[in-house]
């Protein structure tokens, strides 16, 4: 599956949002490549622990496969030349530096957009490339904090929380990947690129939906509310005899069997619970009766009865067992990734299937600069003598 063969990205990204993004792309056949300082590249590389066998980072492995790294020192006028060079070849350059950066490096949209006019340029910033915040760093925490996020998890009366993964890294990325695919689709028709400012503090805004409307529509400031739901009863974890387990009554065709579930069946006309607003409004009443309930059977006991009446429930499960679940390995949501040093080892798998098909064949991210050489080579043609030359002054490695 190659949706984006023959686009070529310039990944210029450090940290998580952009290199998650980029391997998105890399993910729907994009070639993407990966440019990195000589002097130790991507930090993320040296992030740990875990690492593996060797000092390779864990976290590095998991945003950088099917990338090629180009190590080029663009603090230097040569080193930047050979970017220039590579963006006359580009689709798309990817980058996640501060605001004011690629303008201090002299490679700025304008400036790049001069030598090629086709070139889709992707800046991804914690605030955007204006604003009274434009300057501040910011890394995941601060804008799951700045977007509210961090106001909205946890249990009600709590300390703040953050969600359990990176949302305002990672949602960076999805939708950097999707602006990509969206302006190199107006590409084809206009023949122009353009300049995408995508700011991870909006995507995190965005990303309130219904909450920001809620509160436009009422008045009140949404707070913690642990795994409940503010317009669905019932809808959150209940602790079982001997765990927990997840119930979701989200449309009301799904009530009746859960009172049958839960061998309450004169619930169903109870006007206190009869309907969805009627359980809202009674939530206090209704939801100590069904924890006391769940208190009493095990989670496959409960679960074996919820299904049987067609109740959305599921149990919680923790990382090893999602990693092992047959629906996650059918669907192939864990790979094996051929690494040169450590054999095959697992990874995860692209959620995106197109006709039938499971995406690319993985394979491992690449070492720093391990494709210096053959992208000079045979994407720009540098002849060998002018390589060896920018290697000796150490602009590439």
């Amino acid at each position: 599956m190659r949706l984006l063969e023959g686009v070529r990205v310039l990944d210029l990204s450090r940290m998580l949002a952009g290199p998650y993004g980029a391997m998105l792309l890399a993910d729907m056949g994009a070639e993407v490549i990966k440019i990195e300082e000589p002097d130790g590249g991507d930090p993320m590389r040296v992030m740990g622990p875990p690492f593996l066998p060797g000092g390779e980072s864990a976290y590095f492995l998991s945003i950088n496969r099917n990338k090629k790294s180009v190590a080029i020192d663009l603090t230097r006028e040569a080193g930047r030349q050979v970017f220039c060079d590579l963006v006359r070849a580009a689709d798309v350059v990817w980058e996640n530096f501060r605001p004011g950066v690629l303008e201090r490096l002299g490679c700025e949209y304008p400036g790049l957009a001069a030598l090629n006019p086709r070139l889709v340029l992707c800046s991804i910033s914690a605030y955007g490339q204006e604003g009274p915040y434009r300057d501040w760093p910011a890394f995941d925490l601060a804008l799951q904090a700045m977007g509210g996020a961090m106001s909205l998890t946890g249990e009600p009366g709590g300390r703040p929380v953050r969600m359990g993964l990176p949302m305002g890294d990672l949602a960076g990325g999805m939708f950097g990947a999707f602006a990509v695919a969206a302006a190199l689709f107006q590409r084809q028709a206009t023949g122009r690129g353009a300049h995408i400012d995508l700011s991870l503090l909006d995507c995190q805004a965005s990303l309130l939906t219904y909450v920001a409307q809620y509160f436009w529509a009422d008045g009140r400031v949404p707070g913690p509310q642990g795994s409940g739901h503010a317009s669905v009863v019932p809808y959150q974890a209940l602790a079982t005899r001997d765990g927990h387990l997840i119930v979701a009554i989200f449309a009301e065709k799904f009530w009746r069997g859960f009172c049958l579930a839960v061998e309450r069946p004169g619930w169903e006309h109870d006007q206190r619970f009869a309907t969805n607003r009627d359980r809202v409004a009674s939530r206090d009443v209704l939801m100590p009766l069904v924890e006391a309930i769940f208190a009493s059977r095990t989670t496959d006991d409960w679960l074996a009865r919820l299904h049987a009446e067609g109740v959305p429930a599921t149990p919680i499960l923790t990382v090893d067992r999602v990693l092992s679940d047959p629906q996650i390995r059918e669907r192939r949501m864990v790979v094996n990734l051929p690494h040169p040093r450590h054999g095959a080892i697992p990874t995860l798998g692209t959620p995106v299937k197109v006709d039938g098909r499971m995406g690319l064949e993985v394979a491992p991210p690449p070492g720093l600069g391990e494709h210096t050489d053959a992208v000079l080579r045979d994407l720009l043609k540098y002849p060998p003598e002018r390589i060896a030359a920018l290697r000796r002054t150490g602009v590439i490695k």
